[in-house]
């Protein structure tokens, strides 16, 4: 990451995923970074999307350790509880629904209230969260998956909303949501053969190239792994 300071740190929300874990081992092998904190389910304070307490706790375990020049959410889950997403109108449920927003949108803007106060204010900086290409409305164009899409579009609105807010006190930030591609893990396991993905280092090293060329805006961006926009 040459765009930001020399001896930047990194923070990475859901480390142990696979995205997630990748990005850690890219920041930890890059001579410009300083050191990478790592948070999960599995960390010393553990982080669950479902509780803002666990959230609140982890921001402020890890609050010593900043500020941070760069922070990943990695975050968010397609197959929920052993379901998948929706092929049709008529398989809608409303407790699926809404454990989608919860994991999808609900506690991704519940980190986003508790971690963008650790982005550093006094230069440049970087808040990532990982969306995906379906929560694109004017990309739809084969319509299903409706939890998942929605709750894609919903947190997309969320770090839209949030980077306006901040700007204005952060005006060296940089926000974006991430298309990481289809990347070879549990979560495309069920619909893509892996041989068609990417590997979650191809997706991870794109994803960095792709942020440290982005320039300040006014607003949040939405970008693929290797750095083409995407219209919300």
């Amino acid at each position: 990451m040459e765009s930001l300071m020399m001896g930047y740190r990194a923070l990475v929300i859901g480390a142990t995923g696979s995205i997630g874990s990748a990005c850690v081992r890219m920041l930890q092998a890059d001579l410009n970074c300083s050191g990478v904190v790592e948070l999960s389910r599995q960390s010393a304070s553990p982080l669950m999307l479902e509780s803002e307490a666990s959230i609140a706790q982890a921001a402020d375990y890890v609050s010593a350790q900043g500020p941070f020049q760069l922070i990943i959410d990695a975050t968010g889950a397609l197959t929920i509880d052993g379901q998948g997403p929706e092929k049709s109108l008529s398989a809608l449920d409303s407790e699926r629904l809404m454990r989608s927003f919860q994991i999808n949108t609900i506690g991704p803007a519940l980190v986003m209230k508790h971690f963008i106060p650790l982005l550093d204010s006094k230069q440049r900086a970087i808040y990532a969260k990982l969306s995906a290409r379906v929560g694109s409305i004017s990309d739809n164009k084969k319509g299903g998956w409706y939890g998942y899409r929605s709750a894609k579009a919903a947190l997309n609105m969320m770090l839209q909303t949030a980077a306006i807010e901040t700007l204005r006190k952060k005006p060296g930030a940089i926000f974006v949501a991430l298309q990481p591609g289809t990347v070879a893990s549990s979560l495309t396991t069920p619909f893509v053969r892996q041989e068609e993905c990417l590997e979650p280092e191809t997706s991870a090293t794109g994803m960095l190239n792709a942020m440290d060329a982005l320039q300040v805006t006014a607003g949040a961006q939405f970008i693929d792994y290797a750095g083409n926009k995407i219209e919300w």
